[in-house]
Parts: structure tokens; C-alpha cells; sequence
């Protein structure tokens, strides 16, 4: 005669024997319960895939689309279906759109503009951004976001009819901004994600001011913008061939701080570590754990030298702010007319553009914008203390996040670019490191989820807050 058991019989024999034999200190360690503080794993595997996702083809096809509308300027048509900035707006929007009723309606499709004046804009001129924001679930004022500059140009900046393909300046881009929505549409976010196509670059920065204006009229909470200004170029003038790095510029000191807040700066450090910048290191970290083929190099400079990009007006805003671009530029296809000289071909058409690089640059983008996004939002009010003291305290304000599961502490060199060390130390607002001197490091937290995201470190004071 046979006895059979249930499941949930079985089950609770086991629990019990399990106990048993736990109390009796023989216990194997996989019937023990975790450890309590036990840290998360920091690895997303869904990120894997997203890192892979971005197409070359659909990128190819978009820069082709919009390089189809002749010039992009500013200043050009925008009551014409196939010509001049208008038509590649309504474009750009009704790609928002279709990506969003593939997704069941996950993106809210806007513009945002405004009437400027000034310097490169002789009369008053509607500058209209096209913006795609994907709502967060738990966490929806903080917001993250890639941008793309709609316009181009060509030599003269006035110059609002000669045909301006701005094939890699910068419809690629816009299309990295698109391919991205498409891609992490079929996710779903704690945090907001917000993909932008920008008007008025090349004018004077425009649009990054109005959708900088615009986040702070709507209490967003604007954890990170990742410009993309030119990433399809892997020929540089000066001769490299190189499909495999990628140049991410990071201002040092924010162009918001205080009188006070450089006073105290000086004195403790922070000058490498404003939020921008450890902005910059968080994507290098995600890139080196889930991209192959691909190294960033970290510039630590706003911008190229006495060079501006759309990353600024959000600098100036108070937001953390970069800039990804291709590493080797080159200049004769950029803001020039199309032409060909002593044998010299000028202008930004679209045999520039390597499209499978900029599916990689693309990818940089989307895993960056999804691990922040699932990440919990960077701790608030960190403060360091350790003078003349064998040990460094760091304390910090805990979260009402309810993604989170606790904290890392992290330190390097100061000599040093990138964090290179980091503890896990649990559900807590405050951590000392025993007999570790605070003269001799630098020092951040992290908020971390359980489900493998951390976020971006934030240095202690207001040289290196988030929010």
C-alpha cells in the first residue's frame, strides 16, 4: 500500500524539519533564512536586452526622413507637408504617436514652445519643441530624459533655405530620441521618462531653455538629461576610424552654485563631483556592465572646447545635464555648405553617418534612461563629518521611495575618475567607515532597489545634490 502526500503537507514536513535541524545547529546554509541586510543584486538583466534592442535599419530610415525635408532651420518653412522645420516637427510628432498607440497609449505627445528673439533670430520666431513623456508609475515628477536637436545648418547660421541635410548634426540624434521610445515603450517605469526633440540649437540654445522652464512650471523633479548631439560620425578629421568609443562631457563645478556653496566647496572638495558628473559615471558604469564594444570616455569638461550643446540650458536651470556625442568629429561635415573643394567633399549628408553606431549610442541612451528610471531617486541631504578623526560618518535623508531597499556607501582615491569602491549598508540614514580618513577620499551614497538598480552616487553638500 502506497501513501501519497500533499504539497502543502510536504511543504510544511520540510519547514519543520528544516527548523528542527537548524535548532539542532546542523543546518545546511540552504534551508538558513537570508541575512536581513543582505545586499541586492546589482544587475538588471532586463537591461541586456534593451542594450541590444536599438535597430539600425529604423534608425537609417528616420535620419533619411528627416534629412528629406531639405533644411531643418530654424528659420525655414513650417506651413509646407515636405519642406523646412515645420513638416519635420509634425513629423517627429506623429512618430511619438504611432509609437505610442503601439503601446496603448503609454506616451503623452506635446509641444512645448515659445516666441524668442535675439542675436541669430532678427524677428520674433515661434521655436516649438516636440516632446513624448512616459509617465512613471510610482515615482512621476522624477524624470529623466534623451534629447535631439531638430535643426540644421549650414555655413552662414542665417541661412534659412540652402539645402541642409543635417544628416548626423543632428538627425541622428532625433532618431536615437525616437528608436529609444520605441524601445523602452514596451516597459514600464517608476520614474518618468521623457524623450525630447529640441528646436533652435544652432539659434542660440533655445529650445533647451523653454523645456528647461517648462519641467520647473510643472514641479518636475529633473534627475538627469542626456543630450545627444551628433552620434553617428566614427571618421575623424584628424584621421581615426573608430566605431568603439563614445565621449560623454560633464560640467565640474554647477553653473548654479552660490557664493556660499563655492566658498564651502573649496574648502571640502566637490569640484569633480557635481551631480552632471557623477551622472557621467553612472552611465559609464551601465555601459561597461551591459554593452559590449563600446567605451566611454568621460571628458571632464562641459562641452567641447568653447563649444555649447542643449545640455547647458538645463546646467543653467539647475539640472543635472550631459552630453554623449561621437569621439571623432569631423569638421568638414559640420555647418557647411554642400560642396567640394580642392577634392575636398563639405557638408553633413548622410554617407557620414555609420548607423550601426548609432544604434550603439542609442543603446547607451536606453539603458541608462531604464535603469535610472527603475532605479529609486538619488538620496537627499547627504553630509559627511570625520575631521580630525580616525573615521568618516556619512548621513543622508531616507527616501519615502517605497522602491527602496536600502543604501551603498561609496569612496575613491581623490586622484582617482571613477568610483572604485562601495558597500552595501542597509535600510539606514546614517554609516561610518571605521578608521577611514576622511582627508584622503572622496565619498558618496546611492540609493539602491531590489531590483538590481542603483542610482546615480551623490556627493555630500550642495556641490554634488541631485535635487
Amino acid at each position: 500500500m502506497f501513501m501519497t502526500f500533499s504539497p502543502v503537507i510536504n511543504s510544511l514536513s520540510v519547514a519543520i524539519a528544516a527548523l528542527c535541524l537548524s535548532s539542532s545547529g546542523y543546518a545546511n546554509a540552504a534551508v538558513q533564512a537570508p541575512a536581513i541586510n543582505a545586499a541586492p543584486s546589482q544587475e538588471d538583466v532586463r537591461l541586456y536586452d534593451i542594450a541590444t534592442a536599438p535597430q539600425a535599419s529604423r534608425l537609417e530610415q528616420d535620419v533619411r526622413k528627416l534629412v528629406s525635408f531639405g533644411t531643418r532651420h530654424t528659420l525655414s518653412e513650417t506651413q509646407s507637408d515636405t519642406q523646412g522645420i515645420g513638416a519635420a516637427r509634425r513629423w517627429i510628432e506623429a512618430e511619438f504617436n504611432r509609437i505610442s498607440k503601439d503601446c496603448g497609449g503609454c506616451l503623452e505627445v506635446i509641444t512645448v514652445s515659445d516666441t524668442v528673439q535675439g542675436k541669430r533670430i532678427a524677428n520674433s520666431t515661434e521655436v516649438v519643441n516636440v516632446i513624448a513623456i512616459q509617465r512613471g508609475k510610482t515615482d512621476p515628477k522624477r524624470v529623466v530624459m534623451m534629447s535631439g536637436d531638430i535643426d540644421s545648418r549650414v555655413t552662414d547660421v542665417l541661412d534659412a533655405t540652402s539645402v541642409s541635410p543635417g544628416a548626423n548634426d543632428n538627425a541622428s540624434g532625433v532618431a536615437g530620441a525616437i528608436e529609444a521610445a520605441r524601445v523602452l515603450s514596451q516597459y514600464q517605469f517608476n520614474g518618468t521618462i521623457v524623450y525630447a526633440a529640441l528646436s533652435g540649437e544652432e539659434q542660440g540654445l533655445y529650445g533647451g531653455d523653454i523645456l528647461a522652464n517648462y519641467a520647473k512650471s510643472q514641479g518636475w523633479q529633473v534627475q538627469a538629461v542626456l543630450n545627444n548631439d551628433m552620434i553617428g560620425n566614427i571618421a575623424g578629421i584628424n584621421g581615426v576610424v573608430n566605431n568603439s568609443t563614445v565621449r560623454v562631457f560633464s560640467e565640474g563645478v554647477r553653473f548654479v552654485e552660490t557664493t556660499d556653496e563655492a566658498k564651502e566647496r573649496y574648502f571640502s572638495g566637490g569640484e569633480n563631483d557635481s551631480a552632471s558628473r557623477n551622472l557621467a559615471r553612472k552611465i559609464k558604469a551601465l555601459v561597461d556592465q551591459y554593452m559590449t564594444n563600446l567605451d566611454v570616455m568621460l571628458v571632464y569638461r562641459l562641452d567641447r572646447f568653447g563649444r555649447g550643446g542643449h545640455h547647458l540650458p538645463f546646467n543653467k536651470a539647475g539640472f543635472p545635464a550631459v552630453r554623449v556625442m561621437e569621439t571623432n568629429e569631423h569638421y568638414d561635415r559640420q555647418h557647411q555648405d554642400i560642396r567640394t573643394e580642392n577634392g575636398i567633399n563639405y557638408g553633413d549628408v548622410i554617407e557620414g553617418v555609420d548607423f550601426d553606431f548609432t544604434a550603439k549610442l542609442t543603446a547607451l541612451n536606453a539603458i541608462s534612461l531604464a535603469s535610472m528610471a527603475w532605479a529609486p531617486a538619488p538620496p537627499s541631504g547627504v553630509s559627511i563629518k570625520g575631521q580630525v578623526s580616525p573615521s568618516t560618518t556619512l548621513n543622508w535623508a531616507k527616501t519615502a521611495d517605497k522602491e527602496v531597499v536600502g543604501y551603498r556607501v561609496y569612496w575613491r582615491l581623490t586622484t582617482v575618475p571613477e568610483w572604485t569602491h562601495s558597500r552595501y549598508v542597509g535600510n539606514v540614514n546614517e554609516f561610518m567607515l571605521k578608521n577611514m580618513v576622511i582627508d584622503n577620499y572622496v565619498f558618496g551614497v546611492a540609493s539602491v532597489a531590489a531590483n538590481g538598480n542603483v542610482s546615480p552616487v551623490v556627493f555630500p553638500g550642495a556641490a554634488g545634490a541631485f535635487f
